[in-house]
């Protein structure tokens, strides 16, 4: 890219061609004050904050929206520039209620950051009386219109982060405001409450009811972390004053996988944490009922009882349910505990139900059950494929990946799934299968692929392997047969066929849609086989992509909480991985037959074999299959 040479407060910068003056001047450590700005959204120029002066231009421009030119001179202070800029914040602060006394976002306000910056102390303009309502229709956004100042940038996030047109410019002139769909209040709309409004707003517009009158700004302290909910892994900022969680944020610089964006769970779900029911002591049942101990009583009393049923029954008496919603540490501890130290191997936790297929699918496929591509290479792809996912409700911000992909870059969308989800609307094709019957539909796909040549000959050649029994197999899944089998119309088959095959880049995304099922493996391997037929691994935009329902269940099973493998999916059974983990653990005859898994656990409890359970932060009661059966065992 080109190389251009301009001069900023006689200052010379070498930037590329194609750079704002706002960027450029932020390159080289100059400030330029701005408002509707925000660096995740598309500049607008609206509201002439950021104005410079460049010699040979009749007005001032908008340095956010003007690209550098060779030889371009421009000043970002001096008396014209700061006198537009006073004019326009004093407007600004003119146009609504500004008070910053009561103002939730006092000390975080950029207008009054603004305000301050540029010494405007009293108002040259009469302040306009609040125009419209505050909107408090719902519980966790409010909205006040008279600290609105127009700037676009909840409109623009709303659009072009999150891709939910929940919002919009609406009426004319003095009378513009923010609205929803039929100037709706918040809570009446379309809106999900993803908060992205409220991250991006400058001022008290936009706020969290939750935190009102909780802290001000400069007295929270922010603890980064990792949002509990989904298997996103978004990166979050609690912020906490006095020991209490007031709210939840997330700052756009983190990056990946979020880049600051969080769903409706992820910001405004934290009232669990203070909740009253929420235990703080450990309690024994006696008599029927529970009572109160110290630590020291309850890990005595676990430890004696675990260790008299070893000695009575032996080590495969007991049981470990681990947890996809704890971290890697105490997955890893758990699994040590009774490996090393009790010696069994009956331990598992609710991958079993969801995603253990996918780590037996595509490990056998690839070497490893993990997403093959980052999160962000959705928005690389030239077609998605999109199976057994809700993703815009069980993983919003991943969904917003597939979203802009589809606006922005013009990506089609194939989506698999009997349902109208929400994706739909993004949809190029639409196939609705009949539950259960995914490894047709997938063949059928190859099928058509083969026939019309679609498939990547080299990468088959160089890469893969049993392609022969792979034709085999499909060459009887004419999408008639299919049609007959799926429901799926044989044309339609055909056409997402020739769009998924014809793509130079194509990613699949899948959860549990398809794998909570007998055949969950097959599904996984058949998807596998797609991908590695059409040459979809190993670049940019490409992969088998397993969205996972918890927010750990990949650290999960990676640190060994699974009946057959150690950390590192080593498998029990293999001398050489115990001998490993022996010498690491400084133990000795590590047990080397795969335990039980979830669900035998549960049979052993009610057929007496499994005499002690130990279940760390998992609810059975939800996770499970057959709940009768479970509450039974």
């Amino acid at each position: 890219m080109p190389v251009i040479t301009l001069k900023i407060n006689d200052r010379e910068i070498k930037t590329a061609a194609g750079t704002t003056i706002l960027m450029a001047a932020r390159q080289a450590g100059i400030h330029i004050p701005t408002l509707c700005y925000h660096p995740r959204l598309r500049a607008v120029g609206a509201c002439r904050v950021c104005v410079v002066d460049v010699w040979g231009r009749r007005t001032l421009v908008a340095s956010c929206t003007t690209p550098v030119e060779e030889g371009m001179v421009v000043q970002t202070e001096n008396e014209r520039v700061n006198n537009a800029r006073r004019l326009v914040v004093q407007l600004l602060l003119a146009s609504g209620d500004h008070n910053c006394l009561t103002c939730q976002s006092n000390g975080a306000c950029e207008l009054q950051a603004l305000a301050y910056e540029l010494g405007i102390e009293s108002l040259d303009f009469s302040p306009r009386p609040p125009q419209y309502p505050k909107d408090a229709s719902n519980a966790m956004i409010e909205r006040d219109p008279s600290k609105c100042i127009l700037c676009g940038r909840c409109v623009r996030a709303c659009n072009e982060v999150q891709v939910n047109d929940a919002i919009d410019f609406g009426y004319r002139s003095i009378d513009t405001k923010i609205v929803t769909a039929w100037d709706r209040p918040y809570g009446e709309s379309n809106c999900v409450f993803c908060g992205e409004c409220v991250a991006v707003c400058p001022t008290g517009a936009l706020t969290e009811r939750q935190a009102k009158f909780r802290a001000r700004p400069w007295t929270l302290k922010k603890v980064r972390t990792t949002c509990v909910y989904c298997g996103t892994g978004c990166q979050l900022d609690l912020n906490i004053v006095d020991g209490r969680v007031v709210k939840a944020t997330s700052d756009f610089r983190y990056g990946a996988p979020n880049y600051g964006s969080l769903c409706v769970k992820g910001r405004f779900g934290n009232d669990f944490i203070h909740h009253p029911d929420r235990l703080t002591h450990p309690l024994v049942r006696e008599n029927g009922s529970f009572r109160k101990v110290s630590w020291n009583h309850a890990l005595e009393l676990v430890a004696g009882r675990f260790s008299g049923i070893k000695e009575q029954y032996g080590p495969d008496a007991l049981a470990a349910m681990t947890s996809a919603r704890c971290t890697n540490e105490e997955n890893y501890l758990v699994q040590k505990l009774f490996r090393a130290a009790i010696g069994t191997n009956n331990v598992d936790h609710c991958a079993r139900l969801c995603h253990a297929s996918t780590v037996a699918g595509l490990a056998a496929s690839f070497g490893s059950g993990a997403m093959t591509n980052p999160i962000s290479d959705l928005e690389k792809a030239d077609a998605i494929l999109v199976t057994g996912s809700n993703t815009t409700e069980m993983h919003p911000v991943i969904a917003n990946h597939i979203k802009r992909a589809v606006r922005n870059r013009g990506t089609k969308l194939i989506l698999v799934d009997p349902r109208r989800i929400d994706l739909v609307r993004f949809a190029y094709k639409w196939l609705r299968p009949k539950p259960g019957t995914d490894v047709a539909w997938i063949n059928g796909l190859m099928h058509v692929i083969l026939k019309e040549g679609l498939q990547d000959d080299p990468f088959i050649r160089d890469r893969t392997e049993g392609l022969e029994a792979l034709q085999q197999v499909v060459s009887g899944y004419l999408p008639e047969r299919v049609e007959e089998i799926t429901g799926i119309p044989a044309g339609e088959l055909v056409e997402a066929a020739r769009t998924y095959g014809g793509a130079p880049c194509a990613s699949i995304v899948y959860a549990m849609g398809i794998t909570q099922h007998t055949n969950g493996t097959d599904n996984v391997k058949s998807l596998a086989n797609l991908a590695m037929l059409c040459g979809n691994l190993g670049k940019a935009g490409t992969g088998v992509n397993p969205l996972r329902g918890q927010n750990n269940v990949q650290g999960a099973c990676d640190m060994g909480a699974l009946p057959n493998v150690f950390s590192g999916y080593q498998p029990v059974a293999d001398p050489a991985a115990r001998a490993r983990m022996e010498a690491a653990w400084g133990v000795q005859n590590l047990p080397g037959r795969p335990g039980r898994t979830l669900t035998e656990i549960l049979d052993g409890v009610l057929d007496g074999t499994v005499q002690g359970l130990f279940v760390m932060s998992e609810n059975p009661m939800l996770s499970e299959p057959d709940l009768p059966h479970t509450e039974k065992a």
